[in-house]
């Protein structure tokens, strides 16, 4: 069973943008092992309600909460609802984010560019510093972890599809570093993971359905990778296994 404190009852663990893909995965697999889950979503109430259903639906606690991580004040409401419904914050997934589509940097708009970065840089940042007020035990916390969602295109640049996205998960990679090693004596480990090509509906969003199959060839493991096998790492981070693990960038990809 994951317990983010050894010593208590399993704390609560927010997940942002759980109500598809990755972080469906990551609400839907802490749930399994006992610990209270909050489910963020911007959109797609339905589908956030679904994955608290399975969660519930299974034996396990949680609660759909409704904010765009962008917005300060969706940020703040969504750990004081989580606090208040679920008790204590002692694990954040750093998972919303937004791909601002496919296009080389001549074709991309600044109004994609904005967006893009306040959902995939301000809201993690925004989210990690509610966490931090919460767990660190220079605030009185009891410690805790947070995992943020990165990309393995923050390496491999993104060239011809998304380097405006790659740029954004690159400054996730660099925030992931600073702010670990920021806590780490608070109590707190920071980490991130990488995925490298998952098969999400990501890929169809933005109108490229067939990418997984047509990448697939250029994966050493010849696959597209799937959500569960990127949440397995995640909660493995979040877990106690991971006592002596922070400020790492976890790639999972395939060995691309």
């Amino acid at each position: 069973m994951v317990v983010w404190n050894k010593e208590k009852k399993s704390g609560t663990l927010i997940v942002t943008g759980a109500s598809r893909g990755i972080g469906a995965a990551v609400a839907k697999l802490a749930g399994a092992h006992g610990v209270p889950v909050a489910v963020n979503f911007t959109s797609g109430e339905d589908a956030a309600r679904e994955v608290v259903s399975q969660i519930v639906a299974a034996g396990g606690q949680a609660i759909a909460i409704q904010g765009d991580v962008a917005r300060e004040e969706d940020v703040m409401r969504l750990f004081e609802t989580a606090e208040q419904e679920l008790g204590p914050i002692q694990g954040l997934v750093n998972n919303a984010g937004i791909t601002g589509g496919f296009a080389r940097v001549e074709q991309v708009q600044a109004e994609a560019i904005t967006r893009m970065l306040a959902v995939n840089v301000v809201g993690t940042i925004l989210c990690a510093r509610e966490a931090v007020r919460r767990m660190s035990l220079r605030h009185g916390g009891t410690g805790g972890a947070i995992v943020n969602i990165s990309s393995l295109a923050a390496r491999t640049g993104g060239a011809g599809e998304w380097v405006h996205y790659a740029a954004s998960k690159g400054a996730i990679d660099s925030f992931t570093i600073g702010l670990a090693r920021e806590v780490a004596h608070e109590g707190i480990r920071v980490n991130a993971v990488a995925p490298g090509l998952i098969e999400t509906d990501l890929h169809a969003t933005n109108g490229a359905p067939d990418r997984p199959a047509r990448m697939a060839p250029s994966i050493p493991m010849q696959r597209a990778g799937t959500a569960n096998e990127v949440a397995e790492g995640v909660i493995w981070l979040l877990s106690p296994a991971a006592s002596y693990t922070t400020g790492t960038i976890l790639e999972i990809g395939g060995g691309r």
